[in-house]
């Protein structure tokens, strides 16, 4: 019996279930690039040049951006390099503001990102093996995994948990709160405790609440569709796009407030 994305593959039903994932994945990805081709569709019509007819362009924004990093910003003028490490990685423009707000921010998009590039580097390990290259057993690389994914882990929850706490008891934030902040609130604290809930049953931890092991496969399904759907599919079509535009626009105005 072998792990695959969380999968056990033993028998017929969890291989089609396998399958289901594999479709799905694509599906998702799919729909982000068409999510994309229509933001950046969007965003070009408003990157033109003053006295020129706005584009529909998808190669608009890009060359606009570029040209704009290019060049010395009105106001700022720091590097690309500065911008993408102080403004983007470490998030300095929202220190500034609140330090809690910071920490909550840092740790959900810092602990998200690393789960993802570890995920994605499972899911290469797996497809390889699946495809006949024997590099590294794909069990001996989940076990190598375990620690970093165990410590993103909860570093991202506790973000999530910052953030529940600030729209519940701080009257401010609470305020200003929407449903479409709930949604995405929810939807991200769904994703990591069933993440936390499928590696618990498989590895026999306290997050598996004592569930037999057959409730593994199904658990680690219901994981990995959910993950595909919101946190890949969902993106161009929510405000999760401001991990993407934000980025860009601090990238063409230098870091500018």
């Amino acid at each position: 019996m072998e792990y695959y994305s969380g999968l056990l593959l033993d028998g017929d039903i969890i291989r089609i279930n396998f399958l289901i994932v594999m479709i799905l994945a694509n599906l998702a990805i799919g729909i982000f690039l068409i999510g994309m081709y229509i933001n950046l569709k969007k965003w070009g019509m408003g990157s033109t040049g003053y006295g020129l007819e706005p584009s529909g362009s998808i190669f608009t924004f890009p060359r606009m951006l570029a040209y704009q990093m290019s060049e010395h910003a009105h106001v700022h003028n720091q590097s690309v390099l500065e911008t993408f490490f102080l403004d983007i990685l470490f998030q300095r423009r929202i220190l500034r503001r609140s330090p809690l707000r910071w920490f909550m921010h840092f740790t959900i998009f810092f602990g998200w990102m690393a789960l993802f590039v570890l995920s994605l580097a499972m899911f290469a390990v797996e497809m390889i093996e699946l495809a006949g290259i024997h590099l590294i057993e794909p069990a001996v690389f989940r076990e190598m995994l375990a620690v970093p994914n165990d410590i993103f882990s909860y570093i991202l929850l506790t973000g999530i948990i910052i953030a529940i706490y600030r729209r519940l008891f701080v009257a401010k934030v609470r305020e200003a709160t929407i449903a479409y902040d709930s949604i995405l609130l929810i939807g991200l604290t769904v994703i990591t405790i069933s993440g936390f809930i499928a590696d618990g049953i498989r590895t026999g931890r306290f997050w598996g609440f004592d569930m037999p092991f057959e409730y593994a496969p199904p658990a680690a399904l219901f994981h990995v569709v959910i993950s595909l759907l919101f946190c890949i599919a969902y993106i161009p079509f929510s405000k999760y796009i401001h991990m993407i535009a934000i980025p860009l626009a601090l990238l063409a105005n230098k870091g500018g407030e």
